[in-house]
């Protein structure tokens, strides 16, 4: 236990802004970790204070509405000392951010640090791109990626957990 923070299940995921991929990320987890009972902490961050206080871009809120999951209530933060214990698992959009990640981290932080599609067969340290400079369609596209990289996570922390209760 450091900082008040019992260590039980939790996400974060991570991008420079947090207001395209990691609060889709966040919204599409919260969803599939709901209809999968599996019951943890979510929450995103930015590895930059670009857009702290913000709701995420309109195109990210449009294109998680497109998918039923209403993302407008998030509010951008940027990651914080706090998060290396506070959380289980900090999952970063791509290799910028786990780099700037892990340059982040308390040497005794107790979160495991990874990207999105590490979780994915065959997928390993694979980005998913930052959708902010292009249009709809790079939103729907990053949304596909984040949708996938969810789905394994899920599968993953559901197995995790399960096999932690028998231990």
């Amino acid at each position: 236990m450091h900082g008040g923070f019992e260590h039980k299940l939790g996400v974060l995921f991570v991008c420079l802004g947090n207001i395209c991929r990691s609060p889709m990320a966040e919204g599409a987890f919260r969803a599939v970790a709901e209809q999968r009972g599996l019951s943890c902490l979510v929450d995103s961050a930015g590895t930059a204070s670009y857009h702290v206080g913000s709701q995420p871009d309109p195109r990210a809120i449009a294109v998680a509405s497109l998918h039923g999951i209403d993302i407008a209530g998030q509010a951008a933060r940027q990651i914080e000392r706090d998060d290396f214990y506070r959380f289980s698992h900090i999952i970063a959009m791509d290799r910028a951010n786990l780099e700037g990640l892990r340059s982040k981290a308390p040497r005794d932080g107790t979160a495991r640090l990874a990207m999105l599609m590490d979780a994915v067969d065959g997928r390993r340290g694979e980005p998913v791109a930052d959708p902010y400079y292009g249009n709809t369609q790079a939103f729907e596209t990053a949304w596909s990626v984040i949708a996938l990289g969810v789905e394994a996570w899920t599968a993953r922390l559901l197995l995790e957990s399960q096999t932690q209760r028998r231990a």
